[in-house]
Formats: C-alpha cells, sequence, structure tokens
C-alpha cells in the first residue's frame, strides 16, 4: 500500500512539473528586435575624460542624470584635484558636452567651458538639489 501512495505521489508530482514547464507564451507577445551596433560607432562614456575646447582636462564622466522619459539632462563630473585628491563632482548640461570622433582616440568628449567657469560651480551631491552648469556658463537647478 504504501509502495503504491509513493507511486501515485510520484507521478503526480512529475504531472504538475510538466504542465508548469510546458506554458504557452502570452499573446500578443513578439519576438524582441535585435540591432547589432558596431564597435566603432557607440562607445560608453563613464570614466571617460573630458576636455574643454581650449583642450584643458576637465576630469572624468561619472555619472549621466536622466530626466522621467530617458533624455540625458547632466552629466557628472569629477573636477578638479591632482590624482583625485581635491577633486568635487559637478554637474554639467548635457547639451554642453561634444562627441568628436578623433583618428587617434575612439572619442573625445568636450565641454564647451573652461576650468575658470567651472570652478565656482556648486558641488553635486547626491539627494540634494541639483544645480547645472550650462554652456554659457549659467547654473540652472534641475527639478
Amino acid at each position: 500500500m504504501c509502495k503504491r501512495l509513493a507511486i501515485v505521489l510520484l507521478t503526480m508530482a512529475f504531472a504538475i512539473v510538466a504542465a508548469a514547464a510546458q506554458t504557452t507564451p502570452t499573446e500578443g507577445v513578439g519576438t524582441p528586435s535585435v540591432t547589432v551596433l558596431d564597435k566603432q560607432e557607440v562607445q560608453g562614456i563613464l570614466g571617460r575624460d573630458v576636455r574643454s575646447t581650449a583642450d584643458e582636462n576637465m576630469g572624468r564622466i561619472v555619472d549621466v542624470l536622466v530626466d522621467g522619459a530617458g533624455t540625458a539632462r547632466a552629466a557628472i563630473i569629477d573636477f578638479g584635484g591632482f590624482l583625485g585628491v581635491g577633486s568635487r563632482k559637478i554637474a554639467v548640461d548635457w547639451k554642453a558636452l561634444h562627441f568628436v570622433p578623433a583618428a587617434e582616440k575612439r572619442y573625445g568628449i568636450v565641454l564647451e567651458l573652461t576650468r575658470d567657469q567651472v570652478k565656482p560651480a556648486p558641488e553635486y551631491k547626491e539627494g540634494k538639489p541639483i544645480v547645472v552648469l550650462g554652456a554659457s556658463g549659467n547654473l540652472e537647478t534641475l527639478p
């Protein structure tokens, strides 16, 4: 009797597992599209150096801020200091950055501001109001 009960329970368990594995796909869900990007056409930008139009070292991009629609609004640049000592994070308007293909580099990132224009910018601190430095050197607060 115990042997028969064990066989029945084991058969039921296999049936449940098999039924769960055979679920049909939800109607209306299609196959996702696939796009292959050429590594020479795209690049990640986090950690990349930023230069001014006067070829001054402006720091490195450490974050990108996007709005609710996913549009890039500002880049956070680790600015100033020497070998990471004395540096601070500042927010610059996304429109103030230009991505320039260069023959010797994959991409050069150029900021339309000079070091002197960026120095007075307030430090970016997560969780605090974000003050963004615009291409004209003006400060703007993001909502």
